[in-house]
């Protein structure tokens, strides 16, 4: 399938071009971008070595760009991203990993190994809007690491939850946080991104009821923080559940929790692995950045739990899981 990425030269764009190089089902044939970058060979504009076939690849303009694809993966910042979006997605599937559409009710914030069944939402979204393509979100990448734990131990039934990150400055963007900003401290708030992690966590975790997802009914409260790290984002998590049960019990639901390795998907891993001590630039790179690390689990006091969990923000945080939710939707036959 001929797929294009939109906001090609940024962070997240770049590790969409990274992972999606030899990808078996989706060959990269657009790299779209802003005026600044129109023109140019995508090897002049990259941080990192890339192939003589990508890299020749022309830079087009969001003006020039005619949405003649079969999928679309969107990098672009949310400030332009729904307009954009949704004229493309008329034609053609996008999975976008910019906020912009996220809280839409028929457009599913999709992680693959947690929601799956969100994906119905693509009929009605197609049949509602009349439109041919369609548009799959993924999460805000803090929220994205922190359901697959959620859900390995929802089964215990969760009441509240507290969590609070250390985000690396890759979350940032290029141009998002000054080394002067961030060398030697902790910048404790990070714009919008407590109303994310609350509200998404809800809407990932809650059930698809008469074509209307009704969110998680557990109470959530979220702290972020950047901190000097240059990849992965660590969250310590404090919950409570509905039930008492034993550490060794929430321990084994964490680790059996099954992915989607039956399906045979090109970037699935497994999506939760537990060591005692999490570290980002220890295990990052886990699972090629799809595996999330959860580790120090501790019971506190009758129904209450701690624990770290950390993941790679650009993989499994935004590029990774968009082409995960892709590579499900086309299993699916829905592409």
């Amino acid at each position: 399938m001929e797929v294009a990425i939109l906001g090609a030269t940024g962070l997240v764009g770049q590790t969409f071009v990274r992972l999606l190089e030899g990808h078996p089902w989706f060959e990269i044939k657009h790299l779209v971008a802003s005026q600044r970058s129109k023109g140019k060979r995508f090897s002049e504009v990259v941080t990192w070595e890339v192939s003589d076939e990508i890299g020749e690849i022309k830079i087009e303009s969001l003006e020039e760009f005619d949405g003649k694809v079969d999928l679309i993966f969107s990098a672009l910042p949310s400030s332009i991203a729904k307009e954009v979006e949704k004229k493309l997605a008329k034609r053609v599937p996008l999975f976008s990993n910019a906020s912009s559409n996220r809280y839409e009710e028929d457009v599913p914030i999709l992680v693959p190994e947690v929601n799956r069944e969100h994906l119905s939402l693509i009929e009605l979204q197609r049949e509602k809007r009349n439109w041919e393509g369609f548009i799959v979100t993924n999460p805000n990448c803090s929220t994205a690491i922190l359901v697959l734990s959620l859900k390995a131990i929802s089964k215990f039934g969760i009441k509240n939850v507290n969590v609070a990150t250390m985000q690396a400055i890759s979350g940032a963007g290029f141009r998002g946080i000054s080394a002067m900003q961030v060398f030697d401290n902790v910048i404790p708030y990070i714009e919008k991104e407590e109303w994310k992690i609350e509200n998404e966590s809800r809407k990932i975790l809650g059930k698809l009821e008469e074509s209307k997802i009704t969110p998680a009914n557990f109470e959530i409260a979220a702290l972020t923080t950047r901190v000097p790290v240059l990849h992965g984002h660590t969250e310590a998590v404090f919950i409570e559940f509905e039930e008492d049960v034993e550490r060794e019990e929430v321990k084994k639901a964490l680790v059996d929790f099954e992915g989607l390795e039956k399906l045979n998907l090109p970037t699935a891993e497994r999506p939760i692995v537990y060591r005692e001590i999490p570290q980002p630039r220890l295990h990052r790179d886990l699972g090629r950045g799809m595996s999330v690390v959860v580790g120090r689990l501790e019971k506190v006091g009758e129904r209450k739990f701690k624990y770290i969990t950390s993941g790679h923000n650009l993989v499994r945080g935004a590029a990774g899981g968009s082409i995960l939710n892709a590579e499900l939707t086309y299993t699916c036959g829905l592409i």
